[in-house]
């Protein structure tokens, strides 16, 4: 019913993220319709509105999955550079990986929470946001807009640092605190802060504008290279520099249930799927408000 464009999509096309599968279709924001269930599949029905997302199958028996870390699974398996996603009009997933939907939400604002949100939400996890914490957010895009909002659902200050100038008055009207420049020193101290955009040259600046004990949260699986750090000015005084690797199921069940009781302003613009090479180029060219949609 409608598929996200999410900036790892670009990164597979560009060849940054080498495909594991040869003309493998993209796309692991999907929202679609139970039309066939497999022969040992159970939860579902046909009819069921199910989302799809990155992670689509871990093997379940590592240490990292025995403790609840499957994310971190060597063997884990992915929509859309393992196996073919929803740039499409069907697609498949095992039953484990599917997810039930929160009503409420169209299946175009749906799309972006099934990675955009999810990754966003683990990346607040990971920043270790104190209650009532000031939070700085580089770069503003389809994941960013999501996560500001559940930190400020939950008390949470915000600082909103992006290179675009729409996605700064969008970042003033949902909320945030201020708006500036992409490397722009925010008002005040953070106390936690997520680097959204793929670009290290903000690691730097990030961490500097970390109060003491802060934490920098990256959310993206690509990342250019990052600048020399200097001891004293970036990571004294116990600030802490984190990566995010795609998500646990149980991530994602939670953020789901985040959405249903705090309804999110999904901001979406909207491609017909055999557009969606001008997604990809529009996404590429920070030319979209929000997050990308696609729809067959």
């Amino acid at each position: 019913m409608a598929c996200g464009v999410c900036r790892t999509d670009l990164h597979v096309a560009e060849g940054d993220l080498p495909v594991h599968r040869p003309r493998v279709v993209p796309g692991h924001e999907v929202v679609g319709e139970v039309v066939a269930l497999g022969l040992d599949a159970v939860g579902f029905s046909p009819g069921d509105r199910v989302g799809i997302a990155w992670l689509r199958g871990t093997c379940g028996t590592c240490r990292f999955c025995a403790r609840g870390a499957e994310n971190l699974c060597a063997r884990s398996v992915y929509t859309g550079w393992d196996a073919d996603g929803g740039y499409a009009e069907y697609t498949t997933v095992p039953a484990d990986y599917a997810l039930a939907l929160p009503d409420g939400y169209s299946d175009v604002e749906l799309a972006p929470l099934l990675c955009a949100g999810i990754i966003g939400y683990r990346a607040l996890l990971r920043a270790d946001v104190p209650p009532g914490g000031r939070v700085g957010i580089y770069g503003f895009g389809a994941s960013a807009h999501l996560a500001a909002q559940v930190a400020m659902a939950r008390g949470a200050v915000v600082h909103v640092m992006t290179r675009s100038l729409r996605a700064q008055r969008l970042a003033l009207e949902l909320g945030a605190a201020s708006a500036g420049g992409s490397a722009d020193r925010p008002p005040e101290p953070l106390d936690s802060a997520i680097l959204f955009a793929p670009v290290g040259d903000l690691v730097p600046p990030a961490l500097e504008a970390l109060d003491r004990g802060g934490t920098l949260a990256i959310a993206g699986i690509h990342l250019t290279d990052v600048p020399p750090l200097n001891y004293q000015r970036h990571l004294f005084q116990e600030r802490q520099l984190r990566s995010v690797t795609a998500n646990t199921r149980a991530d994602a069940r939670e953020f789901l249930q985040v959405a249903a009781e705090h309804p999110l302003q999904v901001t979406t613009t909207r491609y017909p799927l055999l557009r969606a090479d001008a997604a990809l180029a529009d996404l590429a060219a920070d030319a979209v408000d929000g997050a990308a949609v696609l729809t067959p």
